[in-house]
């Protein structure tokens, strides 16, 4: 198989992550080409130990790393204004930032960024962690959370207002998820989809959705209800039970990627 077969999968998500990575889809492409180029020209070699998507991140972190810190200086001033993700990510300290977006972004597992990072997983996991401190500081927000069964709402409040974050109210049901919102605006809904009533946490969610948008992490033991193919699946979702680092994590990541606009939808 030639060597563009087998990365040609894999293009898409790499300019992705570039583009995230310098805030810029020109300069991302730019640091693609350039490493493609080099693979071609011989000049660089996809490891053989690793799989090719790892190794092609491998490359072009290298690339990366030989000109991507002239970059620092100037790619904030001119990332697009309202592109509040790419902001944000551009005030993180650049090897933090490439871990979390590995992981957070592209999904790799923290040992697989440690491979494209060429650092050990203890390095990784807190490279991670001074990432996503920063980011729970800087978007500190008021949170719903719509969980039946007492302990683990009490669990999760707990880790909410670890990183900082409000809990505005805790909604056994459908009926009272949705007169949470009347009274108060959240920033984030944290879901069980069964509740108390026999009602469901995912209407609850319709419900809440089709009066403003606000970013919504289920956590579930019923993960089948969800994942079904039949209508757009949640881009978070955790199982129970669940660890805490998870919902941590989740959390930080939704409130990282929701773009920031205006949160009540118009009548």
């Amino acid at each position: 198989m030639s060597l563009l077969a087998r990365l040609a999968p894999h293009l898409p998500y790499i300019r992705r992550y570039a583009r995230a990575l310098t805030g810029d889809q020109t300069t991302g492409d730019h640091y693609v080409r350039v490493a493609l180029e080099a693979l071609a020209a011989g000049e660089r070699a996809l490891d053989g130990e690793l799989s090719p998507r790892v190794a092609l991140y491998r490359v072009f972190h290298a690339i990366w790393l030989s000109s991507g810190a002239q970059l620092e200086a100037r790619r904030e001033d001119t990332a697009t204004a309202g592109d509040d993700a790419a902001q944000r990510l551009l005030r993180i300290a650049p090897r933090s930032r490439q871990a979390f977006l590995l992981t957070a972004l592209e999904g790799f597992t923290p040992s697989e960024a440690a491979q494209i990072l060429d650092c050990d997983f203890g390095e990784v996991e807190r490279l991670i962690a001074d990432a996503q401190a920063e980011i729970d500081a800087e978007l500190a927000t008021e949170v719903l959370i719509i969980e039946d069964e007492p302990v683990i709402a009490a669990d999760i409040e707990a880790l909410v207002k670890e990183l900082g974050h409000d809990v505005i109210d805790i909604a056994a049901t459908r009926s009272e998820a949705v007169e949470a919102v009347a009274r108060r605006t959240p920033g984030l809904v944290l879901a069980d989809i069964q509740l108390a009533d026999g009602s469901s946490g995912i209407d609850a969610v319709k419900d809440i959705l089709g009066r403003m948008d606000v970013p919504v992490i289920f956590i579930t033991a019923f993960p089948e209800r969800l994942l079904t193919g039949e209508r757009p699946e949640p881009t978070f979702l955790i199982t129970k039970p669940f660890q805490p680092e998870t919902v941590k994590a989740a959390i930080g990541q939704a409130l990282f990627f929701h773009p920031r606009k205006s949160t009540t939808k118009a009548a």
